[in-house]
């Protein structure tokens, strides 16, 4: 599998992801207080969000991604979500 991040304009992304079969396409904001939130500002924003999807393609395929969100909808749907990401990010 292909994660393939693209910064649109200043806190929004395009994100394909590509596998045998297939891709989807998504558009995913990110606060810059809530990326530092996440990253205490030692990660680049494109790797939050590739990071991001990792942990959700990990719990769900990828169809099942919403095409279009704010990468703090996450968390609501899946509790561990800040946790694990700091800690798959190493912070």
């Amino acid at each position: 599998m292909k994660i393939v991040v693209q910064r649109a304009s200043a806190g929004e992304y395009a994100v394909v992801v590509e596998e045998a079969g297939g891709h989807t396409t998504h558009r995913v904001r990110v606060s810059s207080d809530y990326a530092r939130q996440l990253t205490a500002g030692r990660v680049p924003e494109e790797e939050l969000v590739r990071r991001s999807f990792e942990f959700l393609l990990a719990r769900e395929p990828k169809e099942q991604i919403l095409g279009s969100f704010d990468l703090s909808v996450i968390a609501r749907y899946f509790p561990e979500y800040e946790q694990e990401i700091r800690k798959a990010l190493g912070l």
